[in-house]
């Protein structure tokens, strides 16, 4: 398992300081995927977590300039009793084919986090899973397959301000659910599965990469750095430490074109937790 710049940033970071990064990264991505399709690569980035922890908004700015004919996103939604029952089956029909990049919103492994979690799978077929994904996994990467997961994590609190800030938007309501709400109140839980999954999945050769995701576009950034650096590709560049990492004496923080100066660091703690889940 491993804590990808997982801490608690002292920066906050500008729109144009995410924009001009985020760049950077996107055109090394473009980079990535070309070489992906001239050599016949295939790439699966998978991104758990739990509910608003960021992972669809985080895979949009991942595709947003890569060639649409070489990418796919994979969201399986409720799974059908055919699925559920050919579990390993369905998902190795939806992995990369050779020049492809797929992202997984959600993957095989809901099979170790919200299905047990939700009773949406029997005993059974949670232990089965659990002893049998280590090898499926490990035939796919002799197999040639490149796999990346990813593990947004989040406060509770943080969650809680998301679904609040959700609820009440004209544009974003539709994606708070009821069920989102009975998933949160099973919190701990949901922690009790995550800490298995990863005790027995995290592997040399397939870890688990933990991303603190209680800021969104920093945990973007970081997702983005993560991938680019894990794979080889063309004309790779070597890519500056984050500017957000670094410690910050004077508390400024800009929210929605208000500037707010000469804060204390409790003041500025409260309005960069609101400004990191907007």
């Amino acid at each position: 398992m491993i804590n990808f710049h997982y801490k608690e940033y002292d920066k906050t970071l500008s729109n144009s300081e995410y924009l001009k990064e985020k760049k950077i990264l996107q055109i090394e991505l473009l980079k990535l995927q070309e070489s992906v399709i001239k050599n016949k690569q295939k790439v699966a980035v998978i991104f758990e977590g739990r509910d608003a922890a960021g992972k669809g908004a985080t895979i949009k700015r991942f595709v947003e300039h890569l060639i649409p004919k070489k990418t796919r996103i994979v969201e399986l939604g409720i799974p059908t009793d055919y699925q559920n029952k050919n579990w390993f089956r369905v998902y190795e029909k939806l992995l990369p084919q050779k020049g492809e990049i797929v992202f997984f919103d959600r993957s095989y492994y809901s099979r170790a986090l919200i299905q047990p979690t939700m009773n949406y799978c029997t005993k059974k077929q949670y232990k089965y899973f659990l002893n049998k994904v280590n090898d499926w996994e490990l035939n796919q990467i002799d197999k040639g397959l490149k796999i990346i997961k990813f593990y947004l994590s989040i406060k509770k609190q943080n969650q809680s301000l998301r679904f609040k800030l959700r609820g009440n938007s004209q544009l974003k309501y539709w994606k708070l659910s009821e069920n989102d709400l009975v998933v949160s109140a099973k919190w701990d839980l949901f922690t009790f599965y995550k800490e298995k999954m990863f005790e027995k999945t995290s592997k040399n050769y397939s870890p688990w990469i933990i991303i603190n995701g209680n800021n969104k576009k920093i945990a973007r950034l970081n997702a983005m750095r993560y991938v680019l650096s894990s794979l080889k590709y063309e004309n790779k560049i070597k890519l500056k430490s984050p500017k957000w990492s670094k410690e910050i004496k004077k508390y400024n923080i800009s929210i929605s074109g208000v500037k707010f100066d000469n804060l204390t660091k409790e003041q500025f703690d409260i309005l960069y937790n609101i400004n990191s889940n907007l």
